[in-house]
């Protein structure tokens, strides 16, 4: 099988057998899961990789001379070399471990402006940003990858601007691009938009942040589990994604950034385990990634996330790619067939994630939502923490229907069949129900 090609509907279902959670029924039908934007749900392999940490060698890494602490610390760093493989880093030492992807942003975030403050010394002066400098994210952003912005600007006194998005809630490199001048210093936007399934333009948007001196945060949540990930290739300076989102557990995120500017950037936590030398008027900070990772660390979940990147690489994320973009495909193809069913994201035809964000006419996200967990089908409903993007939309909230490696070309048949009945069972396509 070519290392592109759509997955098998014998090979979903092999895949499907691996997840315990899905091997269920909800309210007599068997589940549906099409909420993995949200969160994936996590397959034997993982979930044994942590239990069998747990039961033969947990011990508090990079403390302890015992037996246990040396296979602890062996276990923690050898995800990190499994994770920065996954994502093409240059080396582990570029991969720092955070609680989720907004910790990583806010560790960003922070870091900048500390350095603002005249923290880090001359290495950080890189960083420094105030009054008449700007910040630029998106209109579609997740509030993860804008509220800390927002805060960095209101500490620091920069202006943060944002690319508008269209009528269907996209964005152009054009309209990114013509934003970008010498008093930007900081382009922050998603790889993969959680609401629109939109893949954004990043070599336009970085060409023209780094030729005006410009770093580049990449939202990477909506990419990394299920697209291959090239940090290198993509040339940003920072990108960020979240465990639970890849197959592995919660409480635990990952921040890479290239290591010239990690050595750089004060870090926002301090404590324990970062430090090289404390006295009582000053302390000097270990380099990256340890300057980052004050206190007790989530060894068993970074155990678990590198159980899930080698389950993800031996599927293939180019397969991983071409399943969703199939899966996508056909959702969108399905939706359109349905009367008063408004799509928000890229038209048909256009690559897109594996996700697809809906309005009901006449029936509140909320209620779609209830109506198709009655049969079994688990979406999600809500603005999906991107209240900006939603209110440029003219919605409160919109229903998204989200895919993975396990979602069979069956669930999307059972979830387009149930949406083609929620406006009769309320009542809201004019005929009684």
């Amino acid at each position: 099988m070519a290392p592109n090609q759509p997955l098998t509907e014998s090979e979903v279902e092999a895949i499907k057998r691996d997840f315990p959670i899905l091997q269920q029924e909800v309210n007599g039908f068997p589940l549906a899961y099409l909420d993995s934007g949200a969160t994936a749900e996590r397959p034997r392999q993982v979930l044994k990789a942590e239990r069998r940490f747990l039961e033969h060698d947990n011990a508090a890494v990079h403390r302890g001379a015992h037996t246990l602490a040396a296979l602890s610390t062996d276990a923690y760093e050898d995800a990190r070399t499994t994770v920065a493989g996954f994502i093409g880093a240059a080396s582990a030492s570029e991969v720092v471990w955070t609680s989720n992807a907004t910790d990583a942003l806010n560790l960003v975030a922070y870091g900048i402006a500390n350095a603002s403050r005249g923290r880090g010394g001359a290495d950080a002066e890189r960083f420094r940003i105030g009054p008449g400098d700007e910040v630029l994210v998106t209109e579609a952003e997740h509030h993860a990858n804008l509220v800390p912005w927002q805060e960095l600007a209101a500490l620091t006194g920069a202006t943060l601007r944002w690319v508008p998005v269209a009528d269907d809630g996209t964005w152009t490199a054009e309209d990114a691009v013509a934003l970008i001048s010498e008093r930007t210093k900081v382009v922050a936007f998603a790889h993969v938009s959680n609401v629109t399934g939109m893949v954004a333009p990043v070599s336009a948007v970085v060409a023209a942040a780094h030729a005006h001196g410009a770093l580049v945060v990449l939202d990477a949540c909506q990419s990394a589990p299920h697209r291959p990930l090239d940090v290198q290739a993509l040339d940003v300076d920072f990108a960020v994604f979240s465990g639970h989102k890849m197959l592995g557990p919660n409480g635990i995120g990952v921040l890479w950034g290239r290591h010239e500017l990690l050595d750089a950037l004060p870090p926002f936590r301090t404590g324990g385990s970062m430090i090289t030398t404390v006295t009582m008027e000053h302390t000097d900070f270990m380099p990256a990634p340890e300057r980052f990772e004050a206190g007790t660390q989530p060894v068993s979940q970074a155990v678990a996330l590198a159980e899930a990147v080698r389950y993800l690489q031996g599927i293939g994320m180019e397969r991983v790619r071409a399943h969703e973009e199939h899966l996508a495909r056909r959702l969108l193809d399905g939706l359109a067939g349905i009367p008063g069913i408004r799509v928000v994201g890229p038209p048909a035809g256009v690559p897109r994630s594996g996700l697809v964000s809906f309005d009901v006419d006449g029936v509140h996200a909320h209620d779609v939502s209830q109506y198709l967990d009655a049969q079994g089908i688990a979406v999600r409903s809500g603005h999906h923490c991107a209240q900006p993007l939603h209110r440029r939309l003219g919605l409160v909230a919109t229903s998204r229907a989200s895919t993975y490696v396990y979602t069979t070309d069956q669930d999307v048949d059972r979830f387009l069949s149930a949406v083609g009945e929620i406006r009769g069972y309320f009542g809201a396509d004019g005929v009684d129900a």
